[in-house]
């Protein structure tokens, strides 16, 4: 809980400085591209990460691998990071950060899940009636989960459509245990 008020913090702080600089696209797929390639190689995190590693050897460490390549928004916030030993926020702050673009944007977030990979026509459908349903633009995360057999269960914020048939049999399943 901490570290997420934290990293809101520091996002909101980015976010701001990015927004009055007409740059808060570019610096949010940089800081999101920053922390991809140091969460998806596990020496570079692990080297990222550790307490024991010289502030001065990160920092080399970082701007060798980042400068030139990022904006300079992106590359002195990861700095800072590591200059006040905070590197393990790094991913709260690219998620907050998201939550800020969106807000600004006004859409939302929404997941897609689905027992198999739904064809283009029929997400793009499922997703236009979402946002007139909504109001508002929505960013789409699509998943596939075999367990659901069929169907789709959606998640749109804090609310939960479930039209899966793994679904409907847990439904099922609950009602026939509560009239048994």
């Amino acid at each position: 809980m901490v570290n997420e008020v934290l990293a809101r913090r520091y996002a909101t702080a980015v976010w701001t400085l990015a927004a009055e600089r007409n740059i808060a696209d570019s610096v949010g797929a940089d800081l999101s591209a920053i922390a991809h390639a140091i969460g998806t190689s596990q020496p570079l995190h692990d080297f990222f990460v550790a307490p024991i590693v010289a502030r001065s050897a990160k920092e080399r460490a970082v701007g060798q691998a980042f400068e030139g390549r990022v904006d300079t928004v992106a590359l002195h916030t990861l700095l800072l990071l590591v200059r006040r030993r905070r590197e393990t926020l790094l991913w709260g702050v690219v998620a907050a950060y998201e939550a800020l673009a969106r807000r600004a944007r006004g859409a939302e977030r929404v997941t897609v899940q689905s027992a198999r990979p739904l064809p283009a026509d029929e997400m793009r459908g499922l997703i236009e009636r979402l946002e007139r349903a909504t109001g508002k633009a929505l960013d789409v995360t699509e998943r596939v989960d075999p367990s659901l057999i069929g169907g789709v269960r959606i998640t749109l914020g804090d609310r939960l459509i479930d039209a899966s048939i793994a679904g409907r049999l847990d439904a099922l399943a609950r009602e026939l245990a509560t009239t048994a």
